[in-house]
């Protein structure tokens, strides 16, 4: 069994918020270019290879280097399938390595150095995965509820005079990629396990795409991160 990961990216044609989101243009290439071509670099997998439905995905998949071996069965492509049923429908179908890597096609600011560090953490400490995480816009143990359908009332009143800085540090998952053991992963078919561990990344490289105003604010930040990597 190999020691190097396989990198699963799910890619589904049937996007309804953003037609055609995958391989919309992102800074000069179909966004699910950048995930491709930052794996194949990190040097870090086995293979890197899409589960999709979409023959156009497919095709641009392949000319930026990732493989599909299969194409994706149509009822794991509605917008009921999990995540988790399409990565174990992808891990019936190909050679399973020891550690697998799920990373979403619009995670067009992870890095190399992302997986790298990540993926060693995961083999150092033992976990069962580890995920890309980030921090809250605002402290979410400062949040309100609206009362009698207008009246704000804090839902944690107890922090109401409380200091963000001096609340305990919340995190949500960045919604970038997930590093996990196989077989763990196929045990408990879940990303998040018994024993997960999380990769602190910056809030502005955790851009959840779902909207038009979303693709364009990503695409701002992208132009930002790469500017000040080609100065550095």
């Amino acid at each position: 069994m190999s020691s190097k990961p396989i990198c699963i990216i799910p890619a589904r044609g049937g996007s309804k918020r953003i037609p055609r989101k995958n391989i919309l243009s992102f800074n000069g290439k179909p966004l699910i270019a950048w995930s491709i071509e930052t794996a194949i670099k990190s040097q870090v997998f086995s293979k890197v290879l899409v589960s999709t439905d979409d023959t156009e995905i497919a095709e641009i998949s392949k000319d930026h280097g990732a493989e599909i071996p299969f194409v994706r069965e149509t009822k794991l492509s509605d917008d009921f399938a999990t995540t988790a049923q399409v990565l174990l429908d992808a891990l019936t179908k190909i050679e399973r390595t020891q550690y697998s890597c799920c990373l979403y096609p619009t995670a067009p600011m992870i890095t190399t150095e992302d997986f790298q560090t990540a993926f060693e953490r995961l083999k150092q400490e033992g976990a069962d995965s580890i995920i890309s995480t980030t921090e809250f816009d605002f402290h979410p143990l400062r949040a309100f509820e609206v009362h009698e359908g207008k009246r704000l009332v804090f839902k944690y009143p107890e922090n109401a005079l409380t200091r963000s800085q001096d609340l305990p540090e919340l995190l949500h998952d960045a919604g970038a990629f997930y590093f996990f053991k196989t077989a763990a992963f196929i045990e408990q078919k879940k990303l998040v396990m018994n024993n997960t561990i999380g990769h602190k990344i910056e809030r502005h490289r955790a851009v959840d795409i779902d909207t038009p105003e979303d693709f364009e604010f990503a695409k701002l930040l992208h132009q930002h991160q790469h500017a000040i990597e080609s100065s550095s």
